[in-house]
């Protein structure tokens, strides 16, 4: 009898608390200002392959919520990255350019005959931030920026449309100083924060943790922009989390594999984190939510990208501007704007994202940008405006090897390696797996892909190759 009143006290304990938890949810709904605009959030995975959640087909790797938000959203299923390499692809995220009209078209840039080394996005470069900053919006960045050079704070997410930026930062200082990739910077501060491996389950939780407390403290007058660019899955040594996920496949499979996929489960726990805070505070009724990755599937630091089908079968990792190394996820979500459970194959890409939240923001855009809003495809609409063709560039190093480009018109998917003086050409409608090179059997075609790989590769001076490679 003691025990059944005990567990009646229990339970009624726990209706109250789940009552209060309720209550103070719905208040803060309703003491939550009617914004004219809605909140804005990018989710940034950093190496994230195509086929790497459940809701794209992953059959090991757990990702619950993201599944669930998929489910609840619009999956894109052919939505493409920048290019297939960090640096480039943000830049193209952040300007609404596509590679051949950034200063940025590799991780590092010619700086003199001797020195290959990081090059800075352009100050006339326009970003998201500014264009939203100018529109109303307080903005914030959390994460890996990379489109900055370490000696100049000016080129840092602070300096480029972010009121709140909490980033990394490696290199030299303009003293010739290493700077330590763990200690975070907050607004160009140095006295900044240190990341203590041996106290978060991952470095993406301790970013969240910035993130909660940004919504806590941003202002309810304004609408919001969160750039949050995480470092999962990136497998640098650092960033391998100690961890017991999948202690069950210890013996099971190599263990810089179970670390990989404990990293994705770690990320879609922190996506929930922020989901849950947005709930509470009741913004989350009113933010669209872009959830995606740079590029495709990374193959560092002993990685085998094809050990969890991280490409989806695609062709191509990280680096390379077949499929698997472009093409990448996209969720949409936006309460009652969106439809719930919907899936498009609309082609779309990063530079699309610049006056796609233009127009949401009700802001405008700068006109030399490469990209159309698909606003209207999210809210269901009729999309009149649509692409003729999308393109990609990518220089990896001083030598000819690496670079390369690609378009893709239609399904036709043209495809040109600097070294290998051939334009490869694939239908992706009938070989989405780029297998069979049907150049040969379409004249008409490789010589429409290879005006465009010509036209829209604009010389620059750090990238020797830019303007493409057609002659040995």
């Amino acid at each position: 009898m003691k025990n059944f009143k005990l567990l009646n006290v229990l339970l009624a304990m726990a209706v109250l608390v789940s009552c209060g938890q309720n209550l103070k949810k719905e208040t803060a709904k309703k003491n939550k200002k009617v914004l004219e605009k809605p909140n804005i959030i990018i989710l940034l995975a950093d190496d994230l392959g195509y086929g790497e959640l459940g809701a794209y087909g992953q059959k090991v790797i757990k990702t619950p919520f993201l599944d669930e938000i998929a489910s609840k959203g619009l999956k894109f299923t052919d939505f493409y990255a920048g290019t297939s390499v960090c640096s480039p692809s943000r830049a193209v995220l952040m300007t609404g350019k596509h590679t051949g009209h950034l200063s940025i078209r590799g991780n590092k840039g010619k700086l003199s005959e001797k020195k290959w080394d990081r090059v800075a996005l352009k100050k006339s470069e326009t970003t998201v931030a500014e264009v939203l900053q100018s529109g109303g919006y307080q903005t914030a960045m959390i994460g890996k920026w990379h489109l900055g050079i370490p000696e100049d704070v000016s080129t840092w997410a602070k300096g480029r449309g972010f009121d709140y930026a909490v980033q990394e930062q490696w290199g030299e200082d303009k003293n010739g100083k290493e700077i330590d990739e763990r200690v975070h910077w907050v607004n160009n501060n140095q006295d900044s924060i240190f990341y203590n491996y041996n106290k978060y389950k991952c470095l993406d939780e301790f970013r969240t943790n910035f993130a909660l407390d940004y919504l806590d403290k941003k202002s309810d007058e304004k609408p919001f922009f969160l750039y949050m660019s995480y470092r999962i899955p990136h497998a640098h040594e650092f960033f391998l989390s100690k961890t017991d996920l999948y202690a069950d496949k210890i013996e099971e499979w190599p263990e810089i594999e179970r670390r990989h996929a404990a990293r994705i489960t770690m990320l879609d726990a922190q996506i929930k984190r922020l989901f849950d805070k947005l709930e509470a505070s009741g913004d989350l009724e009113n933010t669209l939510i872009l959830i995606t990755s740079d590029n495709g599937p990374t193959a560092e630091n002993h990685h085998d990208y094809k050990f969890f089908n991280s490409s989806g079968s695609l062709k191509g990792y990280k680096r390379d501007v077949y499929e698997g190394g472009v093409r990448v996820p996209l969720i949409a979500y936006w309460q009652n704007k969106i439809a719930e459970g919907t899936t498009t194959d609309f082609p779309a890409t990063f530079y699309d994202v610049m006056p796609t939240l233009a127009e949401v923001a009700k802001s405008k855009a700068p006109e030399a940008i490469d990209g159309i809003s698909f606003l209207p495809h999210l809210l269901g609409k009729e999309q009149k405006e649509k692409h003729e063709f999308l393109y990609w560039e990518i220089q990896e190093g001083p030598i000819v090897k690496g670079f390369r480009q690609a378009t893709r018109i239609g399904n036709w998917k043209a495809v040109r390696y600097g070294d290998n003086y051939h334009t490869e050409l694939y239908n992706l409608e009938t070989d989405l797996y780029e297998t069979n090179d049907v150049s040969k059997d379409h004249p008409e075609i490789v010589a429409k892909a290879e005006e465009i790989l010509k036209r829209e590769s604009v010389k620059d001076e750090h990238f020797p190759f830019s303007g493409g490679v057609f002659k040995k």
